[in-house]
Formats: C-alpha cells, sequence, structure tokens
C-alpha cells in the first residue's frame, strides 16, 4: 500500500508515532510505501522559520534524517498538481494541505490526516 502523510503525520511518526493510532502499524510496515509531498517538507521550512515549530536541529538536516530513518520516500511537486489546485472547491484554506489533496486526486493516494477539512474532498483519508 501507498500512503501520502500529512506534514503533521509525518512529525508525528518521527517523535509520538501512538498519535498515529490504529495506523502506526500501517507506517511502520516494511511493505508500506510512505510519501512526503515536498510541499511538507517546505511547511516544516516555513513554520520553523517562523519559530511556530521547534526542532532539534535545522529543517535541511532533520527531515532528510527523519525520511531515510523511517523510510519514506520524497514526493516531488509537479507543475500539473500546482495547477490543480484551482480546480478544488474552498474547503480548506491552507496552501499545503490543498496542495497535498491535489497531488492525492491527481496520484489516487490516500492521505493520513486528522485534518476534518480533508475528509471534504474526493479523496482518500486515514484518520488515526
Amino acid at each position: 500500500m501507498k500512503v501520502l502523510l500529512d506534514t503533521h503525520a509525518f512529525l508525528w511518526a518521527i517523535a509520538r508515532p501512538e498519535r498515529l493510532g490504529r495506523y502506526e502499524q500501517l507506517v511502520a510496515d516494511p511493505s508500506t510505501t510512505r510519501l512526503l509531498s515536498a510541499a511538507s517538507s517546505w511547511e516544516i521550512a516555513i513554520k520553523h522559520g517562523l519559530g511556530r515549530l521547534p526542532l532539534p536541529e535545522r529543517p535541511a538536516d532533520y527531515v532528510p534524517e527523519a525520511m531515510r530513518r523511517l523510510a519514506v520516500e520524497g514526493l516531488p511537486v509537479e507543475h500539473s498538481h500546482a495547477l490543480a489546485v484551482s480546480g478544488l472547491p474552498p474547503h480548506h484554506r491552507d496552501p499545503f494541505d490543498r496542495l497535498l489533496v491535489a497531488q492525492a486526486q491527481q496520484l489516487g493516494l490516500p492521505v493520513l490526516s486528522a485534518d476534518p477539512a480533508l475528509r471534504r474532498y474526493d479523496i482518500e483519508v486515514l484518520v488515526p
């Protein structure tokens, strides 16, 4: 199975995997392909730079090391993903989450997220 991790789900998988609830085992399962969008790395970098996301080291070191440790694959943001955001209904105002929704739709991926607004889109949301 492939799963796109919302930013908070990725951070939980690193530091507080129990917060993933029933999906903790899915994320830990080596047969699961775990994906992290470049949009999530961008979100982490911005929030850290604004002082809203404390990390033990700078994001440029923390995120790649955590991805390696958790065997998470990077998902690039393609132009088609970015442009697909314009066709989404305005259920969510967060640009990072809207991009994740567009990627999930275009690639047919479920998203692991506790964000209730994502459930209003035409995607599969795995809710911890």
